[in-house]
């Protein structure tokens, strides 16, 4: 499982020209399965994103965690952070988990993430999405499980 977090002062996505979920302060965050995760890995992401402390403390210190900062998350699934792009010029995907297990184990995320305490929206599994990101800091994180 492969989370790559920003931290933003506001997100939002869209579908069909639509806006479907905005957060102001806190995470998007894009979100890839592979083929060996399953629930432990769910588990652990969302618990190790809800506690990591990447939100400034009043020293200007990242000593907070988005539960402590009392932000949000947006959720978005991306399987091309499974991009393999060792041969050749055309990205394979090949390592990312089929869209029907995918589907279920984003689910199981935002859940999650919302059971941590983390106010929680998402995007559309599989949909042509327009993501507007306002990074702050700008701070982004990769995580891999």
């Amino acid at each position: 499982m492969r989370a790559l977090i920003q931290r933003v002062s506001t997100g939002s996505v869209s579908v069909d020209t639509k806006t479907i979920a905005r957060i102001e302060k806190g995470l998007v965050i894009l979100v890839g399965i592979g083929h060996s995760d399953g629930p432990s890995q769910i588990q652990a992401m969302a618990e190790k994103i809800a506690n990591l402390r990447i939100f400034e403390d009043a020293d200007g210190k990242m000593n907070r965690s988005i539960l402590d900062a009392g932000g949000s998350a947006l959720v978005i699934s991306q399987f091309t952070l499974y991009a393999d792009t060792h041969k050749g010029r055309r990205p394979a995907f090949t390592e990312a988990a089929s869209p029907e297990i995918a589907s279920q184990l984003m689910d199981a995320f935002t859940k999650e993430l919302s059971r941590l305490g983390v106010p929680t929206c998402n995007g559309v599994f599989g949909a042509h999405m327009l993501v507007q990101i306002a990074n702050d800091g700008p701070v982004t994180i990769m995580l891999e499980l």
